[in-house]
């Protein structure tokens, strides 16, 4: 499978579109402004101690000081910056009988601590002096020196891969120091796909202590890799072709950060000088509306309609107006065929995670059901998400579960709709009259205003003044006061006052 990655880059926001024959199969972007600090390093200095509180504040060059609390605090993070590491043990417990904060750390001390939660409100950030850095099999731990895999491995599988992926960090990591984790998407890596992560690891954290020697206080000592870094890291594979880049200035940025830790990847790198904007190439922004909406059209005149919930994300598959082939019921296989491949190609795309319901249409024969069922697993099978696809169910549903790595598509460039508040419909004209009327009765019987104004919208008011004139008019003679109208055109279909006067 051919691969090309295309790389948008602008000042506010970075895109990336991974195409396989000439059709966008993923989309990641990165907004400069909305791009978090927790996975940082900083060679941080402590501004206050409060023994009370077990906690201090440290500042790391932001607007506000973070905070440290002493069960983040590891003994051997504590102490002034030595010549040899950026931090020195001094004795000390932790857990039970721990050894008080203030005995720790001291006011005007340097101290390396990574960030484990961002700023938020008028909260400053939250630190650890345990130090991580995330690779994209590995986490490694610098301060120690075990080698573990992730919990989030099945059980059933677990002891034999501890076992087994254990002996291959062992072997590979040996003599280097450090502790290490095997991240779930180790799983299924090989010996040299796992080397080259800890050759990267190694690399970064020498550098962040390089970093931590020669830099002040409140320095930033390792940040955690951009998007346009994380495409050589984590994205290019033996199929990509080519990494084309339209930013002068960030292709030799990312050259240089290439032939440092990912050499055989960079090789593919390449500046786009084209007139058209890349994106253009392939039609990737169109590809993307059509991903924020609920219907796929394909090829053959079916369609799909996904709808994403908060406990799933439901497939339904209509043939809509296909007739191409002989019969119906290979009308139905064909488009259930072409489907498999279309939905695979939209979890990728809009990056669905979770559990998803796929609602094939119904098929009589087994053949085409095991067929369709395939077709589906061999497509999912060119995803780099962990994807599982279930047989067909007593009711003719395919269950499936997709990690989830990162927000979906819609998540990232849509936020519920402020009028029908998600829920993708509103209530009518007529609805919204009948509440007004009831409003107006309950309010009489509590009040005694001279007059009721309804505050609505033009269509609401329209309606009353039209063929609910006469409800209308029924009330304000039953209650006794006049009720007036006045169209409000900022106000949505079922927002409405009633001012008293």
């Amino acid at each position: 499978m051919q691969q090309d990655i295309l790389i948008n880059w602008s000042p506010q926001e970075t895109r990336v579109a991974i195409v396989e024959h000439g059709a966008v199969q993923e989309l990641h972007l990165e907004r400069t402004l909305e791009r978090g600090l927790v996975g940082n390093v900083y060679m941080g200095k402590v501004v206050r101690v409060l023994p009370g509180m077990q906690s201090t504040f440290i500042d790391i060059g932001l607007e506000r000081a973070a905070f440290l609390h002493v069960a983040d605090l590891l003994p051997s993070a504590a102490g002034v910056r030595g010549e040899g590491e950026p931090a020195q043990a001094r004795p000390g417990a932790h857990g039970h009988g721990q050894v008080p904060i203030e005995r720790q750390v001291f006011e005007g001390q340097a101290i390396m601590v990574q960030v484990i939660k961002d700023p938020i409100g008028t909260k400053g950030a939250r630190l650890s002096t345990q130090i991580s850095i995330a690779g994209r099999l590995l986490v490694f731990l610098p301060q120690d020196e075990h080698v573990g895999v992730s919990q989030k491995i099945p059980a059933a599988q677990r002891e034999d891969l501890r076992r087994r992926l254990q002996a291959l960090v062992g072997d590979a990591a040996s003599g280097g120091g450090g502790g290490f984790i095997l991240r779930t998407n180790a799983e299924d890596a090989t010996d040299a796909e796992l080397a080259e992560d800890i050759a990267y690891l190694r690399k970064a954290w020498a550098r962040t202590k390089a970093a931590a020697q020669k830099l002040p206080p409140a320095s930033l000592l390792h940040q955690d890799l951009d998007l346009l870094q994380r495409v050589l890291r984590d994205l290019v594979t033996e199929e990509t072709q080519s990494i084309r880049l339209d930013s002068r200035e960030q292709f030799d940025k990312l050259q240089a950060f290439g032939r440092e830790f990912m050499p055989a990847a960079t090789q593919k790198l390449q500046h786009y000088k084209g007139e058209r904007p890349i994106f253009d190439l392939f039609s990737i922004d169109d590809e993307v509306a059509k991903a924020l909406g609920r219907r796929v059209d394909l090829k053959s005149g079916g369609y799909l309609i996904i709808d994403q919930t908060e406990a799933l994300t439901t497939v339904d598959v209509n043939t809509g107006g296909y007739v191409g082939a002989r019969n119906f019921d290979d009308t139905i296989f064909k488009t259930n065929l072409e489907a498999a491949g279309a939905i695979a190609r939209q979890l990728r795309l809009r990056n669905l995670g979770g559990i998803i319901i796929v609602d094939f249409i119904d098929m009589v024969r087994d053949e085409h059901r095991s067929a369709v069922l395939a077709e589906l697993r061999k497509q999912l099978g060119r995803d780099r998400v962990k994807t599982t696809a279930s047989g067909f169910s007593p009711l003719g549903l395919v269950e499936m579960t997709r990690k989830r790595t990162r927000e979906s598509l819609a998540h990232m460039l849509c936020e519920p709709c402020a009028i029908c508040r998600g829920t993708g419909a509103v209530k009518t004209a007529r609805s919204v009259t009948y509440d007004i009327l009831r409003e107006i009765l309950r309010e009489a019987r509590q009040f005694n205003p001279r007059e009721f104004r309804v505050v609505a919208s033009p269509k609401v008011v329209e309606l009353f003044l039209d063929e609910e004139s006469q409800h209308l008019a029924g009330l304000s003679d039953f209650i006794g006061k006049p009720i007036s109208l006045q169209a409000e055109s900022a106000m949505g279909p079922e927002q409405y006052d009633i001012v008293l006067l």
